[in-house]
């Protein structure tokens, strides 16, 4: 079982990827991890320094099984920014396709942030969680430890559809922080699944964030899902991630398929 740090190592972006079982939910990819390959994909095709990762969109338009190949492409590039697009081929049909944004800094007067971390206790003071071991857990899951920190759990009938959980990588080392973030903070269920009172059919059909600052290597993130609107089949969810000083670090949006 690859881990993060193992799998982007021999990652090359100009081959086709063949994505270990273990990085898979269902018969599709982790998107997450789908997320993590372009940014690099895009990072390593650039021929100079990149500047800090600050935005992401992605539209998951199809299964990404059999041969993965990322076809990274520079859209725009300004004096701060640089504009990305990523398509992802799975056995030569288009999969996923990517719009990433990397900014250099600039001196600016303006500065707030408005999003606090909500009250919760430390990471090793919140019991550990296995969703890996759930009968319903995707095979991604075993490269994360989790530990609830509020909110409710999946598949539990909540009225109040939040997760609130800490969660670091089992091995990172070696990986931009950045893209090691990109890759766990979609690794949370859909908020809605813990409205479930069984185990049903949940689908993630975008994801746009925004990262907000420089992210620090190898520890705790709290992960927050809301399932703000419900209907029709569609969950409308909101997305924070925060470090253990409880500074946010990214903020992001998702679009979700239900089948219950």
């Amino acid at each position: 079982m690859p881990s993060l740090s193992e799998l982007l190592s021999s990652f090359d972006p100009t081959q086709g990827l063949l994505l270990p079982d273990s990085w898979r939910q269902g018969r599709t990819a982790y998107g997450g991890i789908i997320t993590a390959l372009g940014v690099v994909a895009a990072i390593r095709t650039y021929p100079t320094s990149m500047p800090p990762l600050r935005s992401v969109q992605v539209s998951f338009i199809g299964p990404a099984v059999g041969l993965l190949t990322f076809v990274p492409q520079v859209l725009r590039e300004g004096k701060s920014v640089v504009t990305f697009g990523v398509d992802v081929h799975a056995d030569g049909v288009l999969a996923a396709r990517l719009i990433l944004v990397f900014g250099r800094a600039r001196d600016s007067a303006i500065a707030h942030d408005f999003c606090a971390q909500p009250p919760v206790g430390r990471p090793l003071a919140c019991p550990e969680f296995k969703l890996s071991e759930m009968p319903f857990a995707p095979a991604f899951t075993q490269n994360f430890q989790m530990r609830p920190a509020g909110g409710a759990l999946p598949v539990s009938g909540a009225a109040h559809p939040e997760l609130l959980i800490w969660m670091r990588h089992d091995d990172a080392r070696g990986v931009d922080p950045a893209v090691a973030l990109v890759a766990m903070a979609d690794a949370l269920p859909p908020a809605a699944f813990t409205s479930f009172t069984a185990p049903a059919p949940i689908s993630s059909i975008n994801w746009s964030f925004d990262l907000l600052e420089p992210v620090p290597a190898g520890e705790w993130f709290l992960l927050r899902s809301f399932s703000e609107h419900a209907r029709d089949g569609y969950s409308s969810q909101d997305m924070h991630v925060w470090n253990e000083e409880g500074q946010l670090l990214m903020r992001g949006r998702q679009s979700v398929a239900v089948f219950a």
